[in-house]
């Protein structure tokens, strides 16, 4: 068996220390990593005015980075479990930096396509190895610690609206360019990450050799493990296409609904995403206290009453309503990954992308299927039918027990 199995499948200790130093640096370069991929989709108006790139090409835009991201993200994990790879951290953020700085100087919609698959690599191979490095520093605080870390990324796409109005709108294309230097940061951060990340991997390869064998006694993946991780997988296909269709088109709707101008759209959009921020950060220590499954299964259920009632309120209750919304569905976020990774311990990495990729997966979907259906029966209709999809959350009463997954595993 390898030995990140081995070391995967080590229950932490009561008085395992959390290494929170190495912990804020990779939530911080989690920040800077999701940051630079919010600059694409914040380029739209910029590169629909100086191309004239139609709405149909902006899409394609938009699924090339996440499909690209999320696709090779679980095969970057089931490599990497094998064989861990410290210094890809690093090399994954160089891929973006060269992918940004295309981004700003690309002349055509074609180099433009190629710039974001860069990005989109680069996303691929930093998302899986940050997780196990969060997963590495956790100590007894799992749940903590993976919050740490995806509280970052979160934070870095919540800047899309600000990188907008402050940045791409007074430089234009050529301001994406300047994001080279917060990849090039990122890169320094992330080769400190790796050494300690290699170090670590000597002294558990010595600590651990002489439990290989027990360790190794259970490889397989049962029927009832197979069901939960399908479970799971729908609670996040529930949570992306609801997110997906609030961050992509409500916008459209406030001005539609409320006559807001698109800077007070974007107000509301901004406020939406900081709340799912601190939700991202609270839910780790929430699950750590309550329990993984109780927290997954309350922030689906307890989302339900606002975002029904979001289309049908005043414009001052919506914004409440918003804040409500993001801060209590993505208090699950960084819970499922931990599930999801106790679920199948000797598979961090896979889980990690599985998880976070599918994310970015569904989200790339839900864009093209939520606005060809808001073309259909209005964005209206279409945003008040969204609201339902966190009622999915029923099924997380059907997972398997945070004590059920120990028994199965120590069993």
């Amino acid at each position: 068996m390898n030995q990140q199995a081995i070391l995967n499948a080590k229950a932490p200790k009561a008085n395992e220390s959390t290494m929170f130093k190495i912990l804020f640096i990779i939530g911080l370069c989690h920040l800077l990593n999701d940051a630079i991929q919010s600059v694409v989709p914040a380029m739209f108006p910029i590169l629909e005015k100086s191309m004239g790139l139609s709405f149909t090409q902006l899409g394609i835009i938009a699924f090339s980075l996440n499909m690209v991201s999320s696709v090779m993200q679980p095969v970057v994990g089931i490599f990497t479990d094998k064989k861990p790879m410290p210094f890809a951290l690093p090399i994954g953020l160089t891929l973006t930096l060269f992918g940004v700085l295309g981004l700003g100087m690309a002349p055509n919609f074609g180099l433009i396509v190629l710039s974001v698959i860069f990005i989109g690599l680069g996303s691929a191979v930093f998302h899986p190895e940050g997780s196990r490095v969060a997963h590495m520093a956790a100590g007894s605080r799992r749940g903590l610690a993976q919050s740490i870390y995806q509280v970052g990324g979160n934070t870095g796409q919540a800047l899309a609206p600000l990188i907008t109005a402050l940045i791409l709108v007074p430089l234009g294309q050529i301001g994406a360019s300047w994001f080279t230097i917060v990849a090039a940061l990122a890169v320094i951060l992330l080769i400190y990450i790796a050494s300690w990340y290699n170090q670590r991997l000597k002294v558990s390869t010595a600590r651990l050799k002489k439990q290989t064998a027990i360790a190794g006694a259970k490889t397989g993946i049962s029927k009832d493990i197979k069901k939960a991780l399908v479970l799971i997988l729908l609670l996040i296909f529930a949570r992306s296409w609801y997110i997906s269709g609030m961050t992509n088109f409500y916008a459209f709707f406030a001005i539609k609904q409320y006559a807001m101008t698109i800077k007070e759209s974007q107000l509301y959009l901004f406020a939406f995403l900081v709340a799912g921020a601190f939700g991202t950060f609270f839910g780790g220590p929430l699950a750590d206290k309550f329990g993984k499954k109780t927290v997954i299964a309350l922030s689906m259920l307890t989302t339900v009453p606002f975002s029904i009632l979001i289309p049908f309120v005043p414009s001052g209750v919506a914004f409440i309503f918003l804040l409500c919304t993001g801060f209590v569905l993505m208090t699950s976020f960084s819970v499922t990954v931990v599930y999801a990774q106790e679920l199948v311990p000797g598979k961090i990495g896979l889980m990690s992308g599985l998880t976070v990729g599918l994310a970015f997966g569904m989200g790339a979907i839900g864009s093209v299927g939520l606005g060809y259906i808001a073309d259909l029966i209005g964005i209206q209709m279409m945003v008040t039918g969204i609201g339902v999809l966190p009622l999915l959350g029923l099924t997380a009463l059907l997972l398997p027990s945070d004590k059920k997954l120990r028994e199965w595993h120590q069993g």
